[in-house]
């Protein structure tokens, strides 16, 4: 699903269900992996190790040799020099995407299942503007949970911002555009207008994000990128 989103030059790796899970769940992990989960319940201890087996294939795949994936600062993963990357789980799902980093200068991924967003989410997450766009979304297209998928593009901002800037970006501080594609399209594509100065990138300070979304199989993904200057 997330592959769709992205340029060529990004290496994703997702598992589906349960043979996802049989493909990539077994597979080990480092000790100090191993320390972060030595307590965690058996779903969190899943999840941290299927997504990190989808990394670990990423990086194959790019020629890097496969190391632990460590969180950092506010969680967010630490990779090997000279790759972005990002990565999401939700129940059934996993996928890393990574990238060099001299091909792109951040990326953000995020999964969801598509249901609507529990009672009181969306007013915390979304801009008046946001949600009188998703009522109109909501109308001309009800096969489509419009507020996950706000909320699923919010989490993509976020990952693509916070390598970049180092601080952090509230859900008020992004007003995002989703273009609903051509009737019954089960993807289009997403513009993020940054409410707070933006990352400087090959010396050009950035105003907006640009990047995708995607339904099916029972989710709701999204993808931003951030290219070089």
């Amino acid at each position: 699903m997330i592959e769709e989103l992205l340029p060529a030059t990004v290496i994703a790796v997702e598992a589906h269900g349960e043979d996802g899970v049989r493909e990539f769940g077994d597979g080990p992990l480092y000790p100090q992996e191993e320390a972060l989960v030595a307590r965690a319940v058996a779903k969190r201890r899943r999840e941290f190790t299927l997504v990190r087996s989808c990394a670990r294939r990423a990086m194959e795949k790019l020629g890097v040799p496969p190391q632990a994936v460590l969180p950092g600062e506010r969680g967010a993963p630490t990779w090997p020099a000279g790759l972005a990357g990002s990565m999401t789980h939700c129940d059934g799902y996993a996928a890393a995407a990574l990238v060099r980093a001299g091909d792109l200068a951040s990326l953000g991924i995020d999964a969801e299942p598509h249901q609507p967003l529990p009672d009181g989410v969306l007013s915390a997450i979304a801009l008046p503007a946001e949600r009188e766009r998703l009522r109109r979304l909501a109308a001309d297209r009800p096969d489509v949970h419009w507020d996950r998928l706000l909320f699923s593009a919010k989490e993509s901002v976020y990952k693509a911002w916070f390598p970049l800037t180092r601080k952090w970006l509230d859900f008020s501080e992004a007003d995002i555009e989703i273009d609903a594609g051509p009737a019954g399209a089960a993807q289009g594509t997403l513009r993020a207008r940054l409410l707070v100065p933006g990352p400087v990138v090959d010396g050009c300070r950035l105003g907006h994000f640009g990047g995708g979304w995607t339904v099916g199989r029972g989710l709701v993904a999204t993808a931003i990128t951030v290219p070089h200057g």
